[in-house]
């Protein structure tokens, strides 16, 4: 299956799932302070088996098309630990999670699971906002030893920070579908209107002064 087909697949299974919410008239505000107009809840997948097997597979295919090495199946605490865990069973590799901050007992680690020195770790995320959880846990991960040059994402939002981000730090973001696909099967579906995917795609253009310029405080 080719990207584009897949890319679709899983694009279907977050509607059909509802990890899509189109907000146009009552924006919702991320933790970065930027107010948006559609919002994804890819936590919604363990709870559909067959959509979740869908994504579990566009992520072996990706690693597969792409070359990408893998010793190391690593999910960022805690959205991402469901879809690495699952990852690394199908693969048979090995998982580790990665706390956003360390325990204050114990080994005060903030990789868990095992140690990761010298090996090859493919980061997955569930959802790419700006960008900032996924390099603190790739950092986390370089400062035990492994070795991170790829992280996987069901989906991102391709905000300008987050690719700058990931292009400082060294490391190719890989998405199983794009919100450009998603607003093109939602219209399809009749989920939203025409109308409605254009203040989506202006969004997605220029997300930091959407708000403003449409005159929302």
């Amino acid at each position: 299956m080719s990207y584009e087909l897949r890319s679709r697949e899983i694009a279907e299974a977050l509607l059909a799932i509802q990890g899509v919410g189109f907000r146009p008239a009552a924006p919702i505000t991320f933790k970065s302070g930027i107010k948006s107009p559609v919002y994804c809840d890819n936590r919604r997948f363990p709870f559909w088996p067959e959509q979740w097997a869908r994504v579990i597979a566009g992520f072996q295919a990706l690693i597969a098309e792409r070359a990408i090495p893998v010793d190391v199946v690593g999910g960022v605490e805690a959205a991402g630990i469901p879809h690495s865990a699952a990852l690394g069973f199908a693969m048979r590799k090995p998982s580790v999670f990665i706390r956003k901050e360390p325990k204050e007992h114990g080994t005060r680690r903030r990789v868990e699971g095992g140690d990761v020195t010298g090996l090859r770790v493919v980061l997955v995320e569930d959802l790419v906002t700006t960008g900032g959880s996924s390099m603190a846990a790739i950092e986390a991960l370089r400062s035990e030893g492994a070795v991170v040059h790829d992280c996987l994402a069901i989906i991102s939002y391709d905000l300008p920070e987050a690719l700058e981000l990931f292009a400082r730090g060294g490391v190719r973001l890989h998405t199983t579908t794009t919100f450009p696909v998603v607003l093109e099967c939602a219209v399809q579906q009749g989920l939203i209107g025409e109308a409605e995917a254009a203040i989506v795609h202006d969004w997605l253009r220029e997300p930091r002064s959407w708000a403003a310029r449409h005159g929302i405080e």
